[in-house]
């Protein structure tokens, strides 16, 4: 018999469960199970002799079986995130992005290629290929077989008739189907390594098994090339490979030089790929064909054996962090994964997070590769500026050859109100204000999607006198396009603007212009030509209400001020603030991460906060306020002992009323544990079946 782990999504029904062992079973087998009243997927997720219940067989085995491994990994999973055995399951499946109850067996049928050749394997004819001769062929047919083998129509029908007269062969195979960014082009010569980076790699070939390190480099300073070296060793001693980025959409520049350094062994995973690439790319992965696995947090669960080496790219990035029931972060689950296999992980940041900072050992990459000095910041205070931009970042925008400007919010506006009343346009579903997006003539929730026309008039009472409030970076775009000489293009680049890479690509290929962008831009791109970086309104993450406020500040100032001046011309970085005082600021504008970090990790020890304790947010949510509530309190009377903050209110969100508890504990496995019973506790007593709980381990 096996135990097999149903693949639901309800907290209250928990695996696994005893069914009669299909032949091969193995740990990892993937099934389909009558479940109840329905068939649905499943996990093998162990074996046994006997059962003291009566066994119903599953209805199908799916090949290829989970990983062991992986196995293993779901359940630390659900335990180290407060989820549940069958939700961590449905992230390793080919096709994580379908629904949990059609994840593990909704695969796609292959894809096959047809070649067809005149049966006598040399000029289309019209004899058989005994040699008798056929039967009168119409004119159609005879067009057919003199066009072989370039025929690429759709008459399939008209194929098979002559196929069934002996006239023509028709053959079959099964093709790849390969994303469009793994087209291999030419390799360009591996460079000369600098000194720290001989030694970067040379400590990475020489750490433990298991070992975590910090390779902590200045913009420019050639962190690509140390992991694609280690990860050449790492093929050379027969293991394999996953390089982690932030966004695929946003890095090509990183898998064009896998792929162009390692070929066909190298795949891609994300969740832009069509569920054929997809699932094409996992079996290559799953048949040990490609050994190099590159992609954003869900390529962590890449399929690999005999895992060598993990690299997690721009590891301070905050799209590491999974939003979807289980709420993982993927950078703890490549440490989990790598000392699971005796792995070496590689942490790679010019900005790193001050919990790796203080724990992992640290790789130096101090100076550019290219010898240049991090290029001069200079601090604009906008507290009496007028406009958008300043006057003197105007100017320089209009003189420079290639820039980027960061302004991290999109649309034209951040919200409307009406002159003579002062209504403003608010979400029906959440408590925030609709956001103005002029091109689609739409103003928009960023929340949850809702979208309404653009007001003509005010509803409550009729003015025509609307105000636009806040400039966006569609609005900051068309302003710049109006307002700089008409040689210079404009680029936009944000969450509203499809085709990402091709934005990129044409940036990097025009002979002069802008890019403006949300922190989108600020993401590990490399634009040698780029003179000048300019930050809009950098201050405004550090109005957040979170701890992590000048963390985040600091890193977004210090990674775009990285983009410019990697060329013998040099560059120069320009930051408009509120708040030029700001600590994040003035670290940021000295290019001093060293200093930021111990000042921060000072912070957060007084105030107890990561990496000197852990977090957990529970959020309870329902129709109305006063189950939510009623919800989270008592979720915090059955933590016990275990301090918690809150319950207090959220703001509404798609249209569900909200409140949440934090609780910050030093003992981190013993905090996890009690939310996970005070949670499970009060999910299932039938007071608050109104209420939806969830669990976010070390919230962002």
């Amino acid at each position: 018999m096996v135990k097999v782990e149903p693949i639901t999504t309800a907290r209250v029904l928990r695996g696994p469960f005893d069914y009669s062992a299909p032949e091969g079973a193995v740990v990892g087998t993937r099934l389909i199970v009558p479940f109840g009243r329905r068939d649905v997927p499943g996990v093998v997720t162990g074996l046994a002799h006997d059962s003291e219940h009566e066994l119903v067989a599953p209805h199908r085995v799916l090949d290829p079986p989970l990983p062991r491994d992986l196995v293993e990994l779901a359940f630390w999973l659900a335990d180290e995130y407060c989820s549940t055995p069958a939700r961590a399951l449905a992230l390793l499946a080919p096709h994580p992005g379908q629904r949990a109850k059609t994840a593990l067996y909704a695969e796609p049928a292959p894809a096959v290629e047809s070649s067809i050749a005149p049966a006598h394997g040399g000029q289309p004819t019209t004899r058989r290929a005994d040699g008798a001769p056929a039967a009168r062929l119409t004119g159609a047919q005879r067009a057919l077989l003199a066009s072989l083998p370039r025929f690429c129509g759709p008459d399939t029908a008209a194929l098979r008739r002559l196929e069934a007269r002996g006239l023509v062969r028709i053959a079959s195979r099964v093709v790849r189907r390969a994303p469009v960014h793994l087209t291999v082009g030419a390799e360009r010569p591996q460079p000369a390594l600098s000194c720290d980076q001989d030694a970067a790699v040379a400590a990475i070939g020489s750490a433990a098994p298991g070992e975590a390190l910090l390779l902590h480099g200045v913009t420019g300073s050639g962190k690509t090339e140390v992991y694609l070296r280690a990860a050449a060793d790492t093929l050379a001693g027969g293991r394999s490979v996953i390089v982690l980025v932030p966004e695929i959409g946003l890095t090509p520049q990183i898998v064009a030089r896998f792929v162009a350094r390692f070929g066909d062994t190298v795949a891609v995973l994300h969740s832009r790929l069509g569920a054929g690439e997809r699932h094409d790319e996992w079996l290559r992965l799953r048949r040990g064909e490609a050994r190099i696995c590159v992609g954003p947090r869900s390529a962590v669960f890449a399929p690999l054996d005999d895992l060598g080496l993990v690299v997690v790219d721009e590891e301070h990035d905050a799209s590491y962090k999974h939003e979807g029931d289980p709420r993982y972060d993927a950078r703890r689950v490549a440490a989990f994964r790598a000392r699971q296999a005796g792995a070496v992980l590689v942490a790679g940041s010019a900005t790193p997070r001050p919990e790796s900072f203080s724990r992992l050992r640290r790789i130096r990459l101090p100076a550019r590769v290219d010898g240049q000095e991090l290029p001069p910041v200079e601090v604009l205070d906008m507290r009496r500026a007028p406009r958008a931009l300043h006057p003197r970042v105007h100017d320089a925008l209009a003189s420079a050859r290639k820039a980027i400007v960061l302004l991290n919010r999109r649309g034209w506006s951040n919200f409307l109100t009406c002159r003579s009343c002062g209504r403003a346009w608010e979400c029906p579903n959440c408590d925030v204000t609709l956001v103005l997006h002029r091109a689609e003539a739409a103003v928009a929730c960023h929340h949850c999607g809702h979208r309404e026309r653009v007001p003509g008039s005010c509803p409550d009472c009729r003015s025509t006198s609307i105000a636009r409030h806040g400039t966006g970076t569609e609005r900051l775009a068309d302003e710049l396009s109006a307002s700089l000489p008409a040689g210079v293009r404009v680029f936009r680049l944000d969450a509203d603007v499809g085709q990402a890479a091709g934005v990129l690509q044409a940036f990097g290929t025009a002979r002069q212009g802008i890019l403006v962008g949300t922190q989108m831009v600020a993401k590990g791109h490399d634009f040698p030509d780029v003179e000048l970086a300019v930050v809009v309104d950098a201050d405004a993450t550090l109005r957040f209400p979170d701890f992590r406020a000048e963390e985040r500040t600091f890193a977004l100032v210090a990674q775009l001020a990285g983009r410019a001046g990697r060329s013998a011309a040099g560059g120069r970085v320009m930051v408009q603030t509120l708040a030029p005082g700001a600590e994040a600021i003035r670290f940021a504008a000295a290019h001093d991460a060293d200093g930021f970090l111990a000042s921060e990790l000072e912070r957060r020890e007084a105030l107890r906060y990561p990496p000197f304790s852990t977090l957990i947010r529970i959020v309870c949510s329902a129709g109305e306020v006063g189950p939510a509530l009623a919800a989270a309190e008592a979720v915090r009377d059955r933590l016990g002992p275990q301090p918690a903050l809150g319950p207090a209110a959220l703001f509404r969100l798609r249209g569900r009323e909200r409140a949440q508890l934090v609780v910050k504990a030093a003992d981190r496995r013993g905090a996890i544990d009690r939310v996970r019973s005070a949670v499970e506790a009060v999910s299932a007593d039938k007071l608050h079946r109104a209420a939806a709980f969830s669990v976010d381990v070390d919230p962002q």
